[in-house]
């Protein structure tokens, strides 16, 4: 599911994308309240850029019942323009599913119980790059296994981007016996 990154590039935010496939459309999301631009003297507006956020694909590593993984949240910019406003990264647990810090970025933050995690990135993001959002997951010890988790989803916003249809993918938690060393 997804798409293929350049070597070395999912653990770290403004990597290059080797590809971008679409997505299904999303809808119905609350999102998290996010800091509004300045408009105190001196401040300038943003000017809209011409970009495409889009969420890639990636399922985590799997887990055993009580164990950890880490949600892998990469969005990619189809461009053609670098993005000029912010745009934020939520990320939907499946149930038996609990976020653990530390995120990375730092600024990424539970809501929901819980059940959901914000991540917001500057502007800036160039086209045909990406930037990922870490976040460590914990299994519930009650969680069957072997299984998998369904009803995960990586969603992403921004002010600028002209094409939503492409802004959300589902994740499955894969759920192993014993923890893989």
């Amino acid at each position: 599911m997804g798409s293929a990154l350049t070597a070395g590039c999912a653990l770290t935010a403004g990597c290059a994308l080797t590809a971008l496939t679409a997505g299904p459309a999303w809808a119905g999301l609350q999102w998290p309240a996010t800091a509004a631009p300045s408009t105190g003297p001196g401040a300038t507006a943003a000017t809209a850029s011409d970009s495409d956020l889009e969420v890639i694909g990636l399922d985590p590593d799997p887990a055993a019942p009580g164990g950890t993984t880490t949600v892998h949240a990469v969005v990619g910019n189809r461009g053609p323009d670098r993005t000029a406003s912010p745009f934020t990264v939520v990320v939907t647990l499946p149930a038996g599913v609990t976020p653990e810090g530390p995120y990375f970025p730092e600024n990424c933050a539970p809501f929901q119980d819980g059940h959901r995690v914000h991540c917001t990135f500057p502007a800036g993001l160039p086209a045909l790059r990406s930037a990922t959002a870490l976040i460590p997951v914990r299994l519930a010890r009650t969680v069957p296994a072997p299984g998998t988790l369904l009803g995960g989803w990586v969603s992403v916003r921004g002010d600028d981007d002209r094409n939503t249809s492409n802004d959300k993918q589902p994740f499955a938690i894969p759920v192993v016996e014993t923890e893989i060393r």
